[in-house]
């Protein structure tokens, strides 16, 4: 893993506004997949490059479905970002995860149905994906973390819901039986297209309120509200702290190349031969290295 490769930041609900004034060099990117959820900004955080990218676009205009997933890890490839480091809001399914905390997810099931979750639509491609969060890139972060001064859990387990209404008591009593400790919007199928992608991810969570299986003290709606996001500012400056701790070691990488960047080694299953002319242009910036 290159010392001088770019590192892709997604920021989701909160830590994408904060990540707009960095400011950088806007660069507007077109994809095979359509416009990605706005420009990305090429900047630097400390002595590291890095490419930001707001998942909800500017002014939080696009909900969780409507987020072009492929454009946006598309945008970030294109640009020269090899590793990608994520928040997202979720909610908190584990009284032992209390909101402000801050987790380094290990596991995520998906139940999302409406989202077009790989970039090889018209060829076999079956990327593994038991550990879908790079090893590396978690190891850094919970370093950091163990530093911060904060409360950062090291494992968790992430249902990733279509949305965008929240869950029914039902629902959020279920996902518990499961074993899952967070509830959350965004990260499937994101983290998908980034291992097809080649491209290293994790995710840190951003709890910002027990979800409804544990009712909500509050005198009314608008109290709640404003508890939800005082919760969520105080977690995206921590998890934007983290994220700075972070780049340094993730600078200082030296070894060999990650599993995640070879994802595609054993996972292109077509005949490389049958592959149209057309597919392999369109695909090159994927495809260009197996072909």
């Amino acid at each position: 893993m290159a010392s001088d490769s770019i590192i892709g930041i997604i920021g989701g609900s909160g830590l994408g506004e904060a990540l707009g004034s960095l400011g950088g060099e806007a660069v507007e990117v077109e994809t095979p997949f359509g416009k990605p959820s706005g420009p990305v900004f090429l900047t630097r955080i400390g002595d590291r490059r890095v490419a930001l990218l707001s998942r909800h676009g500017k002014g939080h205009m696009l909900n969780p479905t409507q987020v072009p997933y492929r454009a946006n890890i598309w945008a970030l490839k294109s640009v020269g970002a090899t590793q990608v480091l994520a928040s997202g809001a979720v909610g908190s399914l584990r009284q032992e995860i209390a909101p402000r905390d801050l987790v380094v997810v290990d596991q995520v099931i998906d139940k999302t149905f409406r989202r077009p979750s790989t970039f090889f639509e018209n060829l076999a491609v079956h990327v593994e994906l038991a550990a879908p969060f790079c090893p590396r890139l978690r190891a850094a972060l919970i370093e950091a973390g163990r530093r911060s001064g904060h409360t950062l859990h090291e494992k968790g387990t992430l249902v990733c819901m279509e949305g965008p209404q929240f869950s029914t008591r039902a629902e959020s009593e279920l996902h518990r039986a499961w074993g899952a400790d967070l509830i959350g919007m965004t990260v499937m199928p994101e983290a998908k297209l980034a291992r097809e992608a080649e491209l290293c991810y994790a995710l840190i969570s951003l709890p910002t309120d027990y979800d409804c299986w544990q009712p909500h003290e509050v005198k009314d709606q608008g109290d709640l509200l404003r508890t939800v996001i005082g919760n969520l500012r105080e977690a995206t400056e921590r998890g934007l702290k983290l994220i700075r701790e972070t780049l340094p070691a993730l600078a200082a990488a030296t070894g060999p190349e990650c599993h995640c960047q070879s994802a595609l080694a054993l996972g292109l299953w077509s005949d490389k031969s049958l592959i149209p002319e057309t597919e392999k242009q369109r695909l090159g910036l994927l495809l260009r290295k197996y072909l």
